[in-house]
This record gives C-alpha cells, sequence and structure tokens, in this order.
C-alpha cells in the first residue's frame, strides 16, 4: 500500500520563490497547495489540514507572527518560517510564538528538505493538527475564523469566553484543572482565583445553552476541573 503523500501548505507572497518551492517540493514527493496573504494562509491551513507548514514573515496583509499564533490556536501543525529577517530577536519572537524553524534568505534548498523531513518524522505517529472546528449537538465551533454558533445562530463572545472555550475545544475529552485553565485564561499570577474561573464558566454556559445540571458541552469534575465533551 502506498504512503499518503505528505501535503505542504506554502505562505509567501513573492511569486517566484512560491514557485521555486513548488517546483522543489513536488520533486521531493510533497503535494503543495499555496497562499499569497496571511489571512488566507490561516484559511487554507484550517481547509486543507497541512502536515507542515512553509511561513514567510514580511507578508502584505499581516505580519508572519500573527500568523502564527493565530493557527497555534487551533493547530500544531509543523511551522517552519522562512525569512529574510536575521536578526536574533526576530528569531526568538517567531520560535516563541510557536514556530518549530527559522531559515533564512537566500536558503539552500537541500537544508530546507532535510529541516521538513525532520519535523515530519518527529511528528509521525503523533496527532495531526485538526482542522480548526468542533461541532456537538447544537454547538459548532470554528476556530479559524473565531466564530461560535449555537443552533445556527452566531453567538458574540467575550474575549475570555472565547478563549476559554477555545483553550477546552482543543483538549475536548481532557480533564482540565482549574489551575490549568486559570494560568491558560489569565496567566500564572491567577492560579489559585477559582472564583474568577466559575463566573466565565457560568457565563460561557449561558451563551451556549449548556445547563450545569444537565450538561452537554461542559462538564464539571468536582473539585478538580472541567471538560468539554468530545464531538
Amino acid at each position: 500500500m502506498a504512503r499518503p503523500v505528505p501535503k505542504v501548505l506554502v505562505i509567501e507572497d513573492d511569486a517566484q520563490i512560491r514557485k521555486f518551492l513548488r517546483i522543489s517540493l513536488e520533486a521531493n514527493d510533497f503535494s503543495v497547495s499555496e497562499a499569497r496573504l496571511g489571512e488566507d494562509g490561516i484559511a487554507a491551513c484550517g481547509e486543507t489540514n497541512p502536515d507542515a507548514v512553509i511561513l514567510d514573515l514580511g507578508l502584505p496583509d499581516i505580519d508572519g507572527h500573527e500568523v502564527i499564533c493565530r493557527i497555534r490556536e487551533w493547530s500544531s501543525v509543523p511551522i517552519i518560517v522562512l525569512s529574510v529577517r536575521a536578526d536574533e530577536a526576530e528569531k526568538v519572537e517567531a520560535l516563541d510564538a510557536g514556530a518549530n524553524d527559522y531559515v533564512t534568505k537566500p536558503f539552500g534548498i537541500t537544508e530546507l528538505m532535510a529541516r521538513l523531513r525532520v519535523m515530519l518524522r518527529s511528528r509521525a505517529g503523533s496527532e495531526r493538527g485538526n482542522a480548526g472546528r468542533y461541532r456537538h449537538g447544537a454547538l459548532e465551533v470554528d476556530l479559524v475564523k473565531r466564530r461560535v454558533f449555537r443552533d445556527g445562530e452566531e453567538q458574540h463572545l467575550s474575549r475570555k469566553e472565547y478563549d476559554l472555550l477555545r483553550f477546552l475545544v482543543t483538549h475536548a475529552g481532557q480533564v482540565l484543572t482549574h489551575k490549568q485553565i486559570l494560568q491558560e485564561i489569565w496567566g500564572p499570577t491567577h492560579s489559585e482565583d477559582t472564583h474568577y474561573l466559575r463566573v466565565l464558566v457560568g457565563n460561557l454556559r449561558q451563551k451556549l445553552g449548556d445547563e450545569p445540571t444537565k450538561p452537554r458541552y461542559i462538564h464539571t469534575v468536582q473539585g478538580v476541573g472541567y471538560r468539554l465533551r468530545e464531538p
């Protein structure tokens, strides 16, 4: 049985570099999709569920660092930054945002392919990045577009309500402790402020139409934390 062809998404505004990468990747048995803009790249990542992303930082619409952060909200897909920015601070910022590797332009295609293969090998056997969508019953969450629907009607969540739901969705089926959630939403200085969390969960449940006594989505694990039901 033939092995599936790994998919690579290239987010790069320079047409010549995109063409060069496509030819090189396809010659090395990769399937390639492309995006010129950051917003289009984020959407394409959600739609095509690639095995890896090659990303330029200097995009016409949004900075590449924002692209990394947005993708990392819902996917663990490996990301290689390919950028003319050689400053160490730029590299640290990109890696801190969630990039897996950083290659400066001009680059050698042999080195880039080697780094790509290393990333894919390390990812083999692990769960692929999800497509950024959660559906269960009347609830639908689109993490790529940051939209939440209940019975087909869009719900407008506060920033913290959405951050909580996103964290639950990306760990659906897992029990998340109070401390884990508090550190994720409010930071390490609020890891004991469980009353903040109770209020936030209550507000979110109300918007999702989720009854605490008969929860369809967010289940309370008494004295421990919360779990979002798997789709």
